[in-house]
C-alpha cells in the first residue's frame, strides 16, 4: 500500500535506514536486501517505493532473524520462525531451541542447533577475518558485532554443551576472539566494544565453569598453580586452562593476572601445588629467572621436600625450556602434562 508524501516523511524521520541498520545488527546491507527480496524480512513501508525506511516493528523482526541464523537455523527456516515470532504465534520445539537464553547467566540448557562439526563457513556479514572456522564463529562473530548480549552466552553455553569445553575454547571462543583482536588492531579504535563485550562473556563463562566444578574438588590432592607473570594481565587463556582442568578432576588454583613475584613463590611454598603454569602474552612480561626460582622452589616437610613441575605457557616465552621446565604449545599439550587428558 502506498503512503502519502506527509506519512512518508513521517516514516523516513522515525525509521533506519539500511546501511545504519545492517551496522548495528552486524550484517552487509545486501544481506538485508537479499532476506527482503527472498524471504519477505523487509519493511512494511517505503518512502517512494524503493528507498527502504526499517520502523522499530522491523527492527525487531530482524532481530530474531539475526538470532536464529546465529544458532544455525538455514535463513527461509530462520525468516519462518522470526515471522512467527512477530505474530506472537507459539514456535515448534526444534525452532524454540534456537531462542538464545535471557541474560548473561549460564544455564544448563539444551544446546542450540548447530552444523555438524568441522564445517567451513564464510566471513560475510560480520566484518571480521575468520577465515575458514566452525559455523559456531560466525554466529558467535555476529552476535558480538550487534552487542547482543544475551545470543553471546546463549551461544558460548551452547558451544561448551555440545563440543565440550576444550573444544569449544581453541574452536570457537578462540577463533572468534583472535578475529575481534585483529579487526580491533586495523581499525583504530573500531570494534573495541565488540572485543570487551565478546571478552567479557566468555570469560564469565570459563569461570562459572571453573567455579561450578571447584564447589566439591578433590581431597588431599594437591592443586595447579596458575598464575600470570608479574606485569602481564591476560588471563583468558589460563581461566580456560583452569576450567578444563577441574572439569576432569584436577584441582587448580587460579591467581589471576600480574601476580607480584614474592607472592608468586609464598604461594608456592604455601600450597605446594603439583604443577605451576606461569602465562606470559608477550615477551616483555616472559621472566626466566623468576621461572627458575619457582622451579627451585622445595616444599613440604623436613625429609621429604619436593618441588613443582613449572609450564611455560604463552606466545611470550621464546626458544627452548630451560632443563628442568616444560613448554606447551597447546591446551591439550598442557593437559598431557598434566596428567589431565581427555576420557
Amino acid at each position: 500500500m502506498r503512503v502519502n508524501e506527509h506519512a512518508a516523511a513521517r516514516t523516513a524521520d522515525a525509521g533506519e535506514t539500511t546501511g545504519a541498520l545492517a551496522r548495528k545488527l552486524g550484517v552487509s546491507p545486501t544481506t538485508l536486501r537479499s532476506w527482503d527480496r527472498r524471504y519477505g524480512i523487509g519493511p512494511a513501508l517505503r518512502t517512494d517505493g524503493r528507498h527502504r525506511r526499517w520502523t522499530p516493528e522491523d527492527v525487531a523482526m530482524l532481530q530474531e532473524m539475526c538470532r536464529f541464523t546465529a544458532a544455525g537455523l538455514p535463513p527461509a527456516e530462520a525468516a519462518r520462525a522470526a515471522k512467527e515470532r512477530a505474530r506472537g504465534r507459539t514456535l515448534s520445539p526444534a525452532l524454540a531451541l534456537a531462542r538464545p537464553a535471557a541474560g548473561p547467566r549460564v544455564p544448563k540448557s539444551a544446546p542450540a542447533p548447530a552444523l555438524p562439526p568441522g564445517a567451513p563457513v564464510s566471513r560475510s556479514g560480520t566484518g571480521l577475518p575468520l577465515g575458514d572456522v566452525r559455523q559456531e564463529c560466525r554466529g558467535l562473530a555476529r552476535a558480538a558485532v550487534r552487542l547482543d548480549a544475551a545470543a553471546v552466552q546463549s551461544l558460548l553455553t551452547a558451544a561448551v554443551e555440545t563440543h565440550g569445553l576444550a573444544t569449544a575454547w581453541t574452536e570457537v571462543m578462540v577463533p572468534t576472539l583472535r578475529a575481534v583482536g585483529r579487526k580491533w588492531e586495523s581499525s583504530g579504535d573500531r570494534y573495541v566494544e565488540v572485543e570487551h563485550l565478546l571478552s567479557w562473556h566468555v570469560s564469565a563463562t570459563l569461570r562459572h565453569l571453573y567455579v561450578r566444578a571447584t564447589q566439591e574438588p578433590p581431597t588431599g590432592v594437591p592443586p595447579v598453580l596458575l598464575a600470570c607473570l608479574p606485569g602481564e594481565p591476560h588471563t583468558l587463556p589460563l581461566e580456560a586452562l583452569g576450567a578444563v582442568l577441574t572439569e576432569r578432576g584436577v584441582p587448580a588454583l587460579m591467581l589471576g593476572g600480574s601476580v607480584p613475584a614474592e607472592a608468586l613463590a609464598a604461594a608456592v611454598r604455601r600450597v605446594g601445588p603439583s604443577a605451576v603454569v606461569l602465562w606470559s602474552q608477550s615477551r616483555s612480561t616472559a621472566n626466566p629467572p623468576l621461572a627458575r626460582h619457582v622451579a627451585g622452589t622445595r616444599w613440604g616437610v623436613r625429609g621429604a621436600r619436593t618441588r613443582s613441575l613449572v609450564l611455560l605457557s604463552g606466545p611470550g616465552w621464546a626458544g627452548d625450556p630451560e632443563p628442568g621446565l616444560l613448554r606447551p604449545r597447546r591446551l591439550d599439550d598442557a593437559l598431557r602434562m598434566l596428567g589431565a587428558p581427555e576420557h
